[in-house]
């Protein structure tokens, strides 16, 4: 659906390429994370789960597993053999209902400053925002200002309310909005949809898709969380096979790679390969100049 395949087979990400995961922490003791190349920001939350079966840790490794697992895995991963830095945002509560784990404004926007201080190139954030604070809502757009000047970008989940809208990190004009779509490309009926998130955001995979659980077997879930890694991968791959292109270029590729202007609160879905191309032409462009 995304064009990953062809990608994949060129690249398996560089370690130089690092992958900022705000997030949940990651069970790294998992046999498919054993030889990953992970680094931890513990931001005061543990990196490494103490329950394994807490909603974050879940969460986290699941996540983990879709960016950084092992290409032989039931659940390949897309960029290997990238970097991941993992920074802890979900406390650790026992295993509830919810798909999404909520922060604070202030506490994402600390993650976010932290891990671009600490070398991420591109954040994955499936977070949503709880107790918004205009002081919260504003320190959060002071964070992604950052992100944007340092040349990081942010990835999002557009949110699993149902709503058409946006918030603080979808409206933000630096941050790529992604929509779960099932199978057939369409949006999921609950993943939030909005004129900011049309107009900048992507589609991707976010109906039944397996990763790695925290026991010895892999899980299948749902959700704008599990889209949001099938785009931080794509530009992780892009980065690693174009390493000295800018950020403004790759997210620019990714977004918009069928060049066309869009009026719509439905984002494109992600075309990896097309991205690729772009990337790829431009870069022939700039060595004939």
């Amino acid at each position: 659906m995304t064009k990953l395949t062809p990608l994949m087979k060129l690249t398996s990400g560089r370690p130089e390429v690092v992958v900022g995961l705000i997030d949940g922490a990651v069970l790294q003791t998992h046999g498919e994370l054993a030889e990953s190349n992970i680094r931890e920001i513990s931001g005061g939350r543990n990196s490494q789960c103490v329950q394994a079966s807490s909603a974050a840790c879940i969460h986290g490794t699941f996540v983990a597993g879709i960016l950084c697992g092992k290409r032989t895995s039931l659940a390949p991963a897309i960029c290997s053999n990238c970097t991941l830095l993992v920074r802890p945002i979900f406390a650790e509560t026992t295993l509830g209902n919810e798909q999404m784990p909520s922060a604070s404004p202030t506490d994402l926007a600390t993650a976010i400053i932290e891990s671009v201080d600490a070398g991420a190139r591109v954040l994955n954030m499936s977070v949503a925002i709880a107790q918004p604070s205009l002081q919260g809502e504003r320190e959060l757009q002071e964070a992604l200002d950052y992100a944007l000047q340092r040349g990081v970008i942010a990835v999002a989940a557009s949110g699993n309310q149902g709503t058409l809208g946006s918030s603080a990190i979808t409206r933000h004009p630096w941050v790529i909005p992604v929509v779960a779509c099932d199978l057939k490309g369409k949006p999921i009926h609950y993943s939030n949809l909005g004129n900011s998130i049309g107009r900048r955001g992507l589609s991707a995979p976010g109906d039944q898709i397996t990763s790695l659980g925290t026991q010895d077997k892999t899980l299948t879930l749902s959700g704008t969380s599990f889209a949001v890694p099938f785009v931080t991968g794509a530009i992780a791959l892009l980065w690693s096979e174009f390493p000295t292109a800018a950020a403004a270029e790759i997210k620019l590729a990714v977004t918009q790679s069928n060049g066309l202007r869009r009026a719509t609160v439905v984002p494109p879905l992600l075309d990896a390969w097309a991205a690729y191309q772009v990337m790829a032409k431009s870069s022939s462009c700039g060595k004939k100049s």
